[in-house]
């Protein structure tokens, strides 16, 4: 037995037993006639002239029927003469490579053959001008030469700050049309300063190039779409910030005010961009944005399949596993905090054998007496809330909660011979 293992043999693991939260699930179900609705206002349709060759931006990773949206889009465009094309739209994902971003929207499920219109990929870009402070402003070299300019995006608040405006309609304006260069300079300054930089990018790119609407939608609890609004782009500034605020009351949340010892099955940028949505662990990448729990200690056991080892985000929890580090693809996961500057969540967390061990690690240290009591919530990952497991202590703050419901007996965490949790 080594050191660790002998700091860590008596520290018990809770009982738990398995909790439902309950949150609106209201949802859009026809997408096509609730788009075709919003898309046939007068203030949209008058903007599409027949023969217009109109770039359509699209690249939000995650979003509920983000095919459908686009194809539909591309319908309506198409029917009233116009000649739509696609631009993927998304800073410096897919490795800041021309084809990665092709290949990013093919697995989105995005190909011109699920949207009926050509996609027309590059990273070279024009410099439309500079803000006061002297970030220069950027746009896809492809969309500055349409006629037109439509955009896509899930509108919903930012992981990493807070402001009128957060990711949305603008924020794929300023970063994701403006590719590589778009986002390092919008970056460039920090995030203390994005709730400023990525509206005002955004509005110098509206007043100088033929930005005609933006395609916004809002996603209940369980990341359905639950609204949707087209917004012409003088609506934009002055619209967005009010679905921001509704978008935050959307959001699902875990419904503890302080949680001891939070532990997260996955991560990984399929889950968020930062691996896990520190609007739901109330761990933020900078100091610029807030809510969500206290949460004394954090581990975080394993990477999803999907995220191709990039462990971004581990460096937010306190602990992690061997086995999530082995998955871990350095090269991927630092190339996202140099494009974003923040690099506290590309750090590898104190590692130790197996979940047993960074379980009883963060109980430990979560600075209560009685190990025995510890508030101890487990999840599968950030975006699948619906049912928790939490510790015999948080069971009496269930019962007294109308949104939820305990839905098991306690039972030990079952362990399999190497030390992981094998249910």
């Amino acid at each position: 037995m080594g050191i660790l293992q002998d700091l860590l043999k008596d520290i018990p693991l809770p009982k738990m037993a398995k909790v439902r939260q309950h949150f609106d699930s209201r949802k859009i179900d026809n997408i096509h006639e609730a788009l075709n609705e919003k898309l046939q206002q007068p203030q949209i349709t008058t903007k599409v002239k027949p023969g217009m060759e109109i770039a359509i931006a699209v690249g939000s990773r995650g979003m509920d029927r983000l095919v459908e949206v686009t194809a539909l889009t591309v319908q309506f465009l198409k029917g009233l003469g116009a000649k739509p094309f696609i631009v993927p739209s998304m800073g410096s994902h897919g490795g800041a490579t021309s084809e990665g971003q092709r290949e990013v929207l093919a697995h989105l499920g995005v190909t011109e053959d699920s949207v009926g219109a050509e996609i027309r990929s590059s990273m070279d870009v024009i410099k439309l001008g500079e803000l006061p402070n002297g970030l220069p402003v950027y746009i896809d070299k492809y969309a500055s030469e349409a006629d037109g300019i439509i955009v896509i995006n899930r509108i919903k608040p930012h992981t990493a700050f807070r402001g009128p405006v957060e990711s949305g309609i603008m924020k794929m304006i300023s970063i994701g049309l403006g590719k590589q260069k778009g986002a390092e300079a919008c970056h460039q300054l920090g995030f203390k300063y994005m709730a400023e930089n990525v509206p005002a990018m955004a509005k110098l790119m509206m007043a100088q190039t033929p930005i005609l609407f933006g395609v916004a939608t809002l996603e209940n609890a369980f990341d359905k779409v639950a609204r949707i609004e087209v917004l012409a782009a003088e609506e934009i500034e002055e619209k967005e910030p009010e679905l921001q605020a509704l978008a935050k009351e959307l959001l699902p949340k875990l419904f503890f005010e302080q949680i001891d010892v939070l532990v997260i099955n996955e991560i990984g940028k399929n889950i968020s961009g930062d691996g896990m949505d520190p609007n739901i662990t109330g761990r933020y990448p900078t100091p610029y944005a807030h809510g969500g729990p206290e949460v004394n200690k954090m581990v975080v056991l394993d990477l999803t399949p999907e995220t191709e080892g990039n462990a971004n985000g581990v460096g937010t929890a306190d602990f992690t596993t061997q086995r999530l580090v082995d998955k871990m693809n350095r090269e991927f996961t630092y190339a996202n905090g140099l494009t974003s500057t923040v690099v506290a969540p590309t750090k590898i967390a104190t590692t130790l054998a197996n979940d047993k061990e960074a379980i009883q690690a963060a109980v430990k240290t979560c600075n209560i007496l009685d190990f025995s009591k510890v508030k101890m919530v487990r999840i599968k990952n950030t975006l699948e809330i619906g049912e928790i497991e939490v510790s015999e202590a948080l069971l009496e703050l269930v019962s007294q909660h109308p949104q939820m419901e305990k839905i098991s007996d306690l039972y030990e965490i079952q362990l399999d011979e190497d030390g992981n949790i094998s249910k």
